[in-house]
């Protein structure tokens, strides 16, 4: 079977896909452990191809920003599983200092940032950080992702407008996984093909498939290019489907089992991996040898999760803005 891509990129998509996969589910299982990992927990699960196609269309100094879904994401970008697992945990070694938890994952050094719990403020802030590489004349593009319920937020609205009108170097990510938290997007708009909102500010748009990483890193790469050269911004509707529910204790009334079991037919880290084997790009054997070490690796951030520290109380009092010329008394 003739393919596009090679075999380092396909190995590549399989071994991120499968780390984020078998790091929620191992996330999942130390969440339902009375006191492990406490808050809110929204799995990545079904998702993965959005992620592994948009590394391979982007470099790493594309800063990348997401809602609260954001342990496949902040993995993608380098955040490390130990760092990732203490920061459920709420350790000190997490990659917020245990102050962000689930929600907030964040790097700067992979830049990643964030990780935002208010449903549709990461896309307004993206375009915040996209002008900041445009006013530095860097090369870099950002990609915002965001859900399909985020996409009736006013904030998208003033975004795109001004996204447009400045030509900023943005790629609008909508990973559509068809319920927002838990209500259809039938039942919630008269615009389902949430890539047509586009057209009100002459932004390019498209509907991509976002169960499939080759599709995902044309669409994405495209984009990217475009925002490089100064044409602006992009809108891409990623068709994806997420097999757990919108948080862990969601009990997914909505939607029948059916219906989940019709989209795990379609999972993409099984689809890639049949490319692999098709082609020979790997034996079984090596793909037990990675699917091993992945399991090393998850069960080390457990256990390094487990060993870290919790933060000082001193914590509480630092990464915090302070405005010193602020001229209203908070007492």
């Amino acid at each position: 079977m003739q393919t596009k891509f090679s075999k380092e990129t396909y190995m590549y998509w399989y071994e991120l896909m499968q780390l984020i996969r078998q790091f929620e589910l191992k996330a999942e299982e130390m969440y339902k452990m009375a006191g492990k990992i406490r808050g809110f927990f929204h799995a990545y699960i079904g998702q993965e191809a959005i992620a592994a196609g948009c590394m391979t269309a982007t470099i790493p100094e594309d800063p990348f920003i997401t809602a609260y879904r954001d342990h496949g994401l902040g993995l993608a970008k380098g955040i490390s599983p130990n760092a990732g697992m203490a920061e459920l945990y709420g350790k000190a070694t997490g990659c917020a200092k245990g102050k962000g938890g689930s929600m907030h994952f964040f790097s700067k050094e992979h830049h990643f940032f964030g990780g935002h719990g208010i449903v549709g403020a990461q896309i307004g802030t993206s375009a915040g950080l996209a002008f900041a590489e445009k006013y530095k004349g860097t090369n870099n593009v950002v990609l915002c992702f965001f859900g399909d319920g985020a996409a009736r937020q006013g904030m998208l609205h003033e975004t795109f407008n001004m996204a447009m009108l400045w030509k900023l170097p943005v790629v609008f990510i909508c990973e559509n996984n068809n319920y927002a938290m838990g209500t259809s997007i039938e039942r919630t708009s008269n615009v389902v093909d949430i890539y047509k909102l586009a057209d009100a500010y002459e932004m390019p748009a498209d509907k991509v498939d976002g169960m499939v990483p080759e599709l995902v890193h044309e669409n994405v790469a495209r984009a990217v290019k475009r925002a490089r050269e100064g044409g602006g911004p992009t809108l891409l509707e990623m068709k994806t489907y997420r097999y757990k529910g919108h948080s862990i204790s969601d009990p997914q009334k909505y939607r029948s089992k059916d219906e989940v079991d019709e989209y795990k037919n379609q999972d993409p880290l099984h689809k890639v991996l049949d490319t692999i084997l098709t082609n020979n790009y790997a034996t079984q054997e090596e793909i037990d040898a990675i699917d091993s070490k992945i399991a090393t690796l998850v069960d080390e951030s457990v256990k390094f999760a487990e060993e870290s520290p919790w933060p000082d109380d001193s914590e509480v009092y630092k990464d915090i803005y302070i405005d010193a010329n602020y001229p209203f008394d908070v007492d």
